[in-house]
Formats: structure tokens, sequence, C-alpha cells
């Protein structure tokens, strides 16, 4: 595999920015009826520059429109594929997700509208994110609600596959320059408290089906970088699990892609050891942005971080980006101008390795 720029170490965003509070409250009041969805998208068609110009000012080799239209990461698809109810599944005290309770159809472009919307907006590289199908299986079947539709989650998975493969398609269509497919349920197996409160059993076969609905939906698709984003999650700047990658770095090697954008700079990845293990014929997508804690690296905090990994791996098969999205979820709180700081960091800190090593 081959870097997507003919420069060392580019900078590339996970997806999603801190969203302002007036579009938090915009997306709560689309979702509720109280703003109809025409109106929605125009006032989303005039915020979006915004967060464009801010990743372009922080010196990004690839950006995002922040997610600034989605609820969240995963509950986009269901925003373009009927066949869900929403809210049924509680998280906690503050989230609820939807159920799948019918059969799936595809009613619109999950992102590749928003995409062409971006496209126009900027000369800079985009990379554009969706849910993988394992991820969106397990987050949204419900053993309670679903299985009049799908009998087991894996069915439910295969289901999106299909759907997914389509709107990767269209994206590369609209001369989306990276799709990076997020599943971070993969790597939330790692931690075994996870396991048991998810009563997982069969950790292999859990691993086997991320691995199947990632190739599934990049089956045939060879015109576009294509990428994994794999983290701990997160919500108020506390990751759900922790652990290191080593239950699953080998399926790693087993996906059709050509990049793994991983966290490594919290301390909850428990370190960069594990890389010794990393596929050879892959990129990394270093995380070196901790985007849950509030102090701003610096670059030469960058630097040392990039150089660490150098031990495991050439230069040449090294991005750079933060540990995951700022905020998955809309109404993750996080702030707007200490992302752009983080960000403008990460960008300086590329600049000096590349003149240091290039």
């Amino acid at each position: 595999m081959t870097l997507p720029t003919n420069y060392l170490f580019p900078t590339m965003v996970v997806g999603s920015l801190p969203r302002p509070v007036w579009i938090q409250e915009l997306i709560e009041q689309r979702k509720t009826g109280e703003v109809s969805e025409k109106q929605a998208e125009t006032l989303l068609d005039s915020a979006i520059p915004g967060a464009i110009r801010m990743q372009e000012r922080a010196g990004l080799d690839f950006l995002s429109d922040g997610e600034w239209r989605r609820e969240s990461y995963v509950k986009v698809f269901t925003e373009a594929v009927d066949g869900f109810t929403p809210d049924l599944i509680s998280v906690g005290t503050s989230l609820a997700y939807p159920a799948v309770t019918g059969k799936l159809k595809r009613r619109q472009p999950i992102a590749a509208r928003a995409a062409a919307f971006l496209k126009e907006q900027t000369q800079t590289r985009l990379n554009v994110s969706l849910p993988s199908p394992y991820t969106i299986a397990r987050r949204m079947w419900s053993p309670e609600y679903s299985t009049a539709a799908y009998p087991h989650w894996e069915d439910f998975m295969e289901a999106c596959i299909p759907i997914l493969r389509k709107e990767i398609q269209e994206l590369v269509k609209v001369g989306v320059h990276a799709v990076q497919l997020d599943d971070p349920w993969l790597a939330l197996l790692v931690d075994p408290s996870y396991r048991r409160r998810e009563r997982i059993k069969d950790v292999e076969h859990e691993i086997a089906m991320s691995v199947a609905g990632v190739n599934g939906a990049t089956d045939g698709i060879d015109d576009a970088f294509l990428s994994v984003h794999l983290c701990h999650a997160h919500y108020n700047r506390r990751h759900g699990t922790r652990g290191p990658y080593n239950l699953i770095i080998d399926a790693l090697g087993k996906m059709n892609v050509a990049r793994f954008a991983m966290e490594f700079a919290t301390p909850d990845a428990e370190g960069i050891d594990v890389l010794k293990d990393f596929p050879a014929d892959k990129i990394l997508g270093l995380g070196v942005i901790d985007h849950t804690d509030p102090h701003i690296e610096t670059p030469a905090e960058i630097v040392a971080r990039v150089e660490a990994v150098l031990e495991y791996l050439p230069q040449d098969r090294i991005t750079l980006n933060t540990d995951c999205g700022f905020a998955p979820s809309s109404s993750n709180p996080m702030d707007f101008d200490e992302a752009y700081l983080k960000l403008q960091a990460m960008c300086q800190g590329a600049k000096l390795l590349r003149q240091k090593y290039s």
C-alpha cells in the first residue's frame, strides 16, 4: 500500500468536529419535526463552510464537513434507510439509539449528497466516513425489538452490506478521495469488562464478522483510498473501554482496505508495542492527538509520538490523525476552538517531520 499523497506524513481527520450549540439544537429540532428537513439543510449549508475553513486554516491535507449534518456517526445510516424505530435502545441516562424493527430499504444517499456539497466548497482532499456493517449491527439490533425483522444480528449485518457498498460507490463517483468505515465496536472487544457486559462468549466469531462486514462493503471497489477507523468510543472526554489492540491486530491484515486510523495518543490504548504485529502491507493512520484531553499538544509532542512509531513502521506507511472524531455524537460536549488548536498542532508537527525525513 502507498500513501495517498506524494509527500510524507499526510494529515487526515477522522470525521466529526464539535458542533456549536445552535447546530446541536437544530439537529434535535429536525429530529422532533420542529424544524423541517429542508429548513435544516438550508441552515446547515450556510454553517458547514465555516467548519471547512477551520480545517483549511489548521492545515489539514484531508478534511470532512465536520459531520455537522449528522446526529451521530452511526445514526446517519438510519437517517437514509427505512426499517428503524428511533430511540428504543437506551445507553446510560443521556443517549438512545434506534433499533431495527423492519426490513431495510435505502431511501436516499447516506453521505453522497453531503459529500457533493463539501466538494463544491473546497479544493482540499476529502475524507468521508460511514459506519461499518458490524458496528451498525451491534449498535442497533435488539433482541427485544428486532427479531421479527432479523432473527439474529448477523442477519441484520448482512442486509447492511449492499447498502454500504452502494454508498461507497456513489462517494467515489462524487469525487471523494478517501472513504473511511468506522468500526469502533471491533476495538471495544479488546476490553474483557466490555465482553462480560455484552455477554460476548465467542470473540473470534465477533472479529470474523467485523472482517466479513468490511470486506463485503468494499468488495469490488478498487478506485478509492479505503480506511477503517478503530477506537475505544467516547463521550464527554471519557472512553467506553480501554486496552491494547493485541486481540484484534491479526484481523486487520484480513481486511481489504489500505489504512487503519487507530487511537494511540490516549493512555487508554495502552501503548504502541502492538505495532510490532501491524500488517506489513497496510498504512497506519496514527492517532497523535488525544481528543479527550484538554491539553493542547505541541508540534514537538506530535513529532515525538511519530518518531516512537518509526521503530515499528517506515515513514512512508504513516499518516497522522486525531485518535477519533471530536464529537461522534452531536451532543458530545467538546470545544470547537480547542479542536482547531489541536488540529493546527498536528499539521505543524507534520511539517517538521517532512522537513526532517523528506
